[in-house]
């Protein structure tokens, strides 16, 4: 396995819960997208959630301002109501010539009175066991 790293950008604290799963599973730390990579960088499994039916402008500058290589990235997320964020982050990666994995982790994330207590720990232990089938 290479370098992997974890990075997210959370709201609610919905998408945090989910990274820091992932981080763990991976046995790094999960870090905010306002911290940039520190090198060369195998995979980048990379967590948001849709605000206006898109990824915050932050995920977006976290990306544009990627000045290492990326192998891949691999996109995680959590919703109230859309399935999932990896469409909206197709296009900002194909412009930093970034592949991003088919492969991804989508769960429900609590929102108002929506899906109360989700991300919860099966969801978690299943965000665990999709990041061990990607990194062996």
């Amino acid at each position: 396995m290479g370098k992997t790293a974890v990075r997210y950008f959370s709201r609610g604290g919905n998408t945090k819960k989910l990274a820091e799963a992932v981080a763990k599973a991976a046995g790094i730390e999960a870090k905010a997208v306002s911290e940039p990579l520190d090198g060369d960088t195998d995979i980048l499994f990379l967590g948001s959630a849709p605000y206006g039916f898109d990824v915050d402008e932050e995920v977006k500058k976290f990306i544009s301002g990627l000045n290492v290589k990326v192998g891949r990235v691999v996109n995680f997320s959590t919703s109230a109501v859309v399935r999932s964020t990896r469409k909206y982050l197709e296009k900002p990666l194909a412009e930093k010539g970034i592949p991003l994995s088919r492969e991804e982790f989508a769960c429900r994330g609590s929102f108002m009175m929506l899906h109360k207590g989700r991300p919860n720990d099966n969801d978690l232990k299943a965000a665990a066991e999709f990041v061990k089938k990607i990194i062996t």
